[in-house]
């Protein structure tokens, strides 16, 4: 056993050695993790630019399509939990990569479709397939760090929402102009399949570079292994262990649930009808529509690492998730007031992202505050499988209330008092157990 593992008080020495052993794990570990999301969350939304023409093509109605885009919900709320108590039994390297290698199949797939039913039926089936990425990935940073690291760490991972949308952005306008008519499919089709590629071939790179924990790395000294053990071990000190079946009937954990579905509100109202806005308020080409969607997504980069570190230096939570979730509130409402103003509406739209993505990495560190091992687990599988379901509800309710409406502010007005409501709840958290 090494001299650290045996005990030796801190000094100087021990500092430095802690300090290299999280440079090399955060180094090694988040930007894979980060580009893994980014392929992700593009195979996710990526629909939503498809939408600009392929409810042309099949002749869907935006109810159709509303249905479609939140029925992936659907079958991510009933496989969440088990995948990731799955997960956390069998390692996250053989679990991670089958995730994304069958999600990346059935998000090419989508190029098959020609009815309602079989839109209905890939989608469905492909949140099965994703279910348990995101909660995984937000179970395994809790191996590696402890509670006043981790803002920061879920926020160098779930920056791959909006650096999916600055680059995927772009990338999806340039398909649907580049690609329509090539080898006898349409643009839409081109898109689906050609952004499963990096999902596929990181899939397979999971199986050999990610460690399913700090003593499985080989990359770490055994001082380093130990400093890291010790730590994780301190963080967990004084929560109380429960069984995963308690989880279920834990109010904190249903109350936390209610918050992240506010979140969700939110952000997918923005990931499948920000391109729907943008064209609304006057822009014309795809490839112009794709363009200015990273505008939004950049300032949502900024936004969640400013906030985050505040979070974790300050040691605060509940009023940097609140003030943030109410900023998106603020953005998304103005939005439908400048919505024929294209200058205007960016403005109003950047806001609105960025407030709404803050709230994510600041969120997430709220259930491993409380929780540790098993119920830790299934706790996170539960409050994202619930706050998920908002995946469903936003784009229906938004697409179902444009048929009625002819217009999306109806649909955003929604989603913005969803996010205000969150704030409101957010404070109604017990300060002395999220601010860790």
């Amino acid at each position: 056993m090494s001299t650290i593992a045996s005990g030796i008080k801190a000094n100087a020495h021990t500092r430095e050695i802690e300090a290299q052993a999280y440079a090399k794990a955060t180094w090694r570990l988040l930007p894979f993790l980060f580009l893994c999301y980014v392929a992700a969350y593009l195979d996710r939304v990526n629909v939503g630019f498809a939408k600009l023409q392929m409810l042309n093509d099949l002749q869907f109605s935006e109810t159709v399509y509303g249905l479609g885009a939140g029925i992936f919900f659907i079958g991510y709320f009933f496989f969440e939990v088990p995948s990731n108590i799955i997960m956390h039994k069998v390692g996250a390297r053989r679990w991670i990569a089958r995730i994304m290698i069958s999600w990346a199949v059935l998000s090419a797939a989508t190029l098959l479709v020609k009815t309602p039913t079989q839109f209905y039926l890939v989608r469905f089936f492909l949140g099965v397939a994703e279910a348990g990425f995101f909660p995984g990935i937000v179970l395994y940073l809790t191996y590696w760090f402890p509670a006043q690291r981790r803002g920061r760490m879920n926020a160098l991972f779930m920056i791959g929402i909006p650096i999916a949308g600055v680059f995927g952005g772009p990338l999806s306008g340039w398909i649907l102009a580049a690609f329509n008519g090539v080898g006898g499919w349409a643009a839409w089709q081109w898109l689906f399949f050609i952004e499963a590629i990096p999902s596929v071939i990181l899939g397979v790179v999971t199986l050999m570079y990610l460690p399913n924990g700090i003593r499985a790395a080989k990359w770490l000294t055994e001082d380093e292994k130990a400093i890291l053990e010790h730590n994780i071990a301190q963080d967990s000190a004084g929560k109380a262990p429960q069984t995963v079946a308690s989880v279920f009937s834990n109010g904190r954990v249903w109350l936390m649930a209610l918050i992240y579905f506010c979140c969700m509100m939110g952000l997918y109202g923005i990931g499948f009808y920000l391109p729907t806005l943008i064209k609304a308020s006057g822009v014309k080409s795809a490839l112009d529509v794709g363009l200015l969607t990273a505008i939004p997504y950049a300032c949502a980069v900024v936004s969640m690492i400013t906030v985050a570190r505040s979070s974790d230096r300050t040691r605060e939570r509940r009023w940097h998730f609140a003030v943030v979730s109410f900023a998106g509130a603020v953005g998304l409402y103005l939005s439908t007031v400048w919505g024929n103003n294209v200058p205007l509406a960016m403005v109003a739209l950047s806001v609105g992202t960025a407030g709404m993505l803050a709230t994510m990495p600041v969120f997430w560190t709220y259930p491993s505050a409380l929780l540790v091992g098993g119920s830790a687990a299934a706790a996170i599988g539960m409050i994202n499988s619930i706050g998920n379901l908002a995946g469903f509800v936003s784009p229906f309710v938004i697409g179902w209330l444009k048929d009625v409406t002819q217009s999306t502010n109806a649909g955003m007005y929604c989603v913005s008092a969803a996010l205000a409501l969150g704030a409101v709840l957010a404070l109604t958290q017990s300060k002395e157990q999220v601010n860790r």
